[in-house]
């Protein structure tokens, strides 16, 4: 082997892919749309490259594959949750959601994986249950009052 090899995430969908690039580059700033038409597309999201193709409706998403967003507070938390929601997608639990394309999510705060890793056990147990009845993660239900 002469030269690494490159791994990019291919997204099957069944519909027009302008859409698609529009809806995600009006949620993620950061969106690099390198093309685009209404059969194929190729952008970068958090610098990772990503390719998509309308096939038709052959295959579906499902939660096996998930894309994480690691959110900085409740305010990010909040804005991605709502925004990646929107126009019919559906909420799942412990900050999972799938949007109205089929894509799972995870939208989870820094603060999640701090309260999970507690090294009081009991601390970090109780983050773990008040993570399990939550939808969308709220940072200040991670604790104890």
């Amino acid at each position: 082997m002469s030269k690494p090899a490159t791994v990019t995430p291919f997204l099957w969908f069944d519909i027009d892919l302008t859409e698609m690039v529009a809806f995600y580059a009006g949620i993620f700033a950061d969106l690099k749309v390198h093309n685009v038409n209404s059969f194929q597309a190729s952008f970068e999201l958090g610098g990772q490259r990503f390719l998509a193709g309308n096939f038709g409706p052959y295959y579906t998403f499902n939660e096996a594959i998930s894309l994480f967003v690691s959110c900085g507070n409740q305010d990010e938390v909040d804005y991605y949750w709502n925004a990646l929601l929107a126009d019919g997608g559906e909420p799942g639990r412990c900050g999972w959601l799938k949007d109205k394309h089929g894509i799972s999510w995870q939208v989870v705060p820094h603060a999640l994986g701090e309260a999970l890793s507690n090294p009081d056990r009991d601390a970090a147990d109780y983050a773990q249950q008040a993570m399990m009845g939550m939808s969308k993660i709220i940072i200040a239900d991670l604790t104890q009052k």
